[in-house]
């Protein structure tokens, strides 16, 4: 797929010589050197990242490791140092304000940790923000806020005010905002983080259900590998303002190229977390046990199996066959790469 949004070479430094830090920071220095002798931030060091069309990419990292100073670059809220930023291949850097001011309105659109519902609105008028704005016809706005509305489950509680609204329910407002301002690029700033583990869970399968239809290009920052692994299409895993790795969400669980991600994904539910396509082989027998999605996880499969390590499945999507799956390549990818502190000490 083509890359609706490239980053290149992508520098923040904060202080007011950040310009001058960047040979500094590209020839090794760390970020708690650049502080120490320079009193300047290093909050993002050379990153590079394709984010396909109608994908979601997670940014994900623990806090401070720049997640979220990277997500706020792509629609300028903050100045990048050094780098380029291309949406469609236009680089947002050469846009003038009235541009970059379309660009936010109509090409971009914004959900927050905290809502950020306007208190004096109703939810009708919360949703209706993004073309209220731009100066659309009052009814087309009407109708499609209430559309939006009704689609993420909101239908009868227009008149209500935030305040009156469960967190899920506003979040589900800012969700249909942003989805009323009907543009190609959605940013989902650690959205759901603020929600009990119930109602995140459900608006994460709100989220993946409304992207089946509308394939969108969304940006979407967390710190939680479970909501990360469950949403991701791409998954970037930042740590001290750099990428330590990207890839297929999948494959970075299978094959974790740094010590620091190994530690990240020691402790996931494997079973849960990996899909039947990432350890599907291809066909080289006539029979097998049964069939099973290449979307099934496998905690799923060894459900279906009984337990039994003899087994061996088919993998079929739309009556197509797509490999096949034996039950010992299922147990051996549920051990996790032994860490590289384990190795160390087991020397």
């Amino acid at each position: 797929m083509s890359a609706k949004v490239a980053i290149r070479n992508l520098y923040k430094i904060f202080g007011p010589r950040g310009a001058e830090m960047v040979p500094l920071v590209e020839n090794g220095m760390d970020k708690a050197t650049l502080l120490d002798r320079h009193g300047h931030v290093l909050g993002l060091r050379d990153i590079n990242v394709d984010m396909a069309a109608g994908e979601i990419t997670v940014i994900m990292g623990l806090s401070g490791s720049g997640k979220s100073t990277l997500i706020r670059h792509l629609n300028r809220l903050i100045e990048p140092t050094a780098g380029e930023i291309l949406i469609d291949g236009q680089d947002v850097m050469r846009l003038g304000p009235a541009e970059l001011r379309a660009m936010r309105q109509k090409r971009m659109s914004m959900v927050f940790q905290k809502f950020a519902l306007l208190p004096h609105r109703t939810v009708q008028q919360n949703a209706e923000m993004p073309l209220s704005v731009q100066g659309h016809d009052p009814a087309r706005t009407t109708e499609d806020a209430k559309r939006w509305l009704a689609r993420v489950g909101l239908a009868g509680n227009e008149q209500q005010y935030p305040a009156q609204l469960s967190g899920g329910m506003q979040q589900r407002v800012g969700i249909a905002r942003a989805l009323t301002a009907n543009t190609d690029i959605m940013l989902m700033d650690e959205a759901f983080s603020a929600l009990d583990p119930l109602i995140r869970s459900d608006m994460q399968d709100l989220l993946l259900e409304l992207q089946k239809e509308l394939q969108k290009t969304i940006v979407f920052i967390t710190h939680d590998l479970d909501e990360a692994l469950k949403l991701a299409d791409h998954l970037v895993i930042l740590k001290d303002g750099a990428v330590v790795q990207q890839g297929e969400p999948q494959g970075i669980l299978l094959a974790p190229a740094d010590p620091y991600i190994e530690d990240f994904v020691s402790d996931i539910n494997r079973a849960r977390v990996l899909r039947v396509r990432s350890i599907m082989e291809p066909v080289d027998r006539d029979t097998f046990d049964g069939d099973v999605s290449p979307d099934s996880n496998l905690e799923r499969l060894i459900a279906q199996s009984d337990g039994d390590t003899n087994h061996v499945y088919r993998v079929v999507e739309d009556g197509a066959v797509l490999g096949q799956v034996n039950m010992q390549t299922l147990v051996k990818a549920l051990v996790p790469r032994v860490r590289s502190t384990d190795r160390t000490a087991a020397r």
